[in-house]
């Protein structure tokens, strides 16, 4: 009996640390998340230039089978998501990571999912839903997850990374991120010198 509450409790801590957990009420907020779901606190941090760690090494393959190494990337600044499909703050989220995909399409700004929860099916309609125009890593292994979290933390589902244009972690955004804020350290770092 013990081992099992035991159990109960750490399923619920490991559901409040993956960022997303079920909701108890049911229900949908305002801003489009469902009530009782658990995720960051939108909190932004930011690192001068000088005390950014990196570069980061995220590759893996996306949804339709296409290799992503960001190494490539370099020279960009890259924003890294972490979601997945039925989680109540990324679908909220979606909408304004899309347009900034758009927006900065010509500006050398790059996004980039990462999803270590859903198959394939359930990753797509998520893509097609929102109309995303940028890939998502494939990251059931977490390889992806794994080579942030040795640089930055990750306490959270979403959470957003920002690079610079040498790869370092300029700035992470847990939980849902807002759309001007975003585009706050976009501008930022589009401003520093090359």
């Amino acid at each position: 009996m013990r081992s099992s509450a035991r159990a109960a409790g750490l399923v619920g801590v490991a559901l409040l640390l993956a960022g997303c957990g079920p909701s108890v009420d049911g229900g949908w907020t305002e801003d489009g998340g469902e009530a009782g779901y658990v995720s960051g606190d939108e909190s932004v941090t930011t690192w001068p230039a000088d005390d950014r760690e990196g570069p980061v090494e995220v590759a893996g393959t996306d949804y339709s089978g296409a290799a992503i190494d960001i190494a490539q990337w370099r020279g960009d600044v890259v924003v890294l998501n972490t979601w997945y499909a039925e989680c109540p703050p990324c679908r909220a989220e979606a909408p304004d990571l899309v347009a900034i995909a758009e927006d900065y399409a010509d500006q050398g700004v790059r996004l980039l999912g990462i999803n270590t929860t859903d198959d394939a099916g359930a990753a797509q309609a998520f893509e097609r839903t929102f109309a995303v125009p940028y890939p998502s890593l494939d990251d059931a292994q977490s390889h992806a997850v794994a080579s942030l979290s040795g640089v930055v933390p990750l306490r959270a589902v979403p959470t957003t990374v920002i690079l610079d244009r040498e790869g370092d972690v300029a700035a992470r955004i847990l939980g849902k991120a807002d759309g001007s804020t975003l585009r706050a350290v976009i501008d930022d770092l589009l401003a520093e010198p090359a």
